[in-house]
């Protein structure tokens, strides 16, 4: 089975999530936009939700982990809970 780690930040808006991408494609660190703006309990650990395999999370989240490239910022991605910029860590 395929794992991944990844990080993500969570905003109630396309336009906020597009703007944080925009921030942390200028330089600014992944892990502080998240702690900053994150509303997802994660964001206290820079955005990390730790290690996980196809289907422990929502089917657009699956979508990008397993797919994209690793260490860059994809997004924005919509889901029930809002609008996400993912970054892929690992997988195996």
């Amino acid at each position: 089975m395929t794992v991944a780690t990844a990080r993500h930040i969570l905003v109630d808006s396309e336009e906020k999530c597009l703007e944080l991408k925009t921030l942390i494609e200028g330089g600014e660190d992944f892990a502080d936009v998240a702690r900053i703006n994150s509303s997802c309990p994660s964001s206290r650990n820079g955005g990390d939700l730790g290690e996980f395999g196809p289907g422990m999370m929502v089917p657009e989240f699956d979508e990008v982990v397993f797919s994209a490239d690793l260490n860059t910022v994809q997004g924005p991605v919509k889901t029930q809970f809002g609008y996400h910029l993912l970054e892929v860590t690992s997988r195996s």
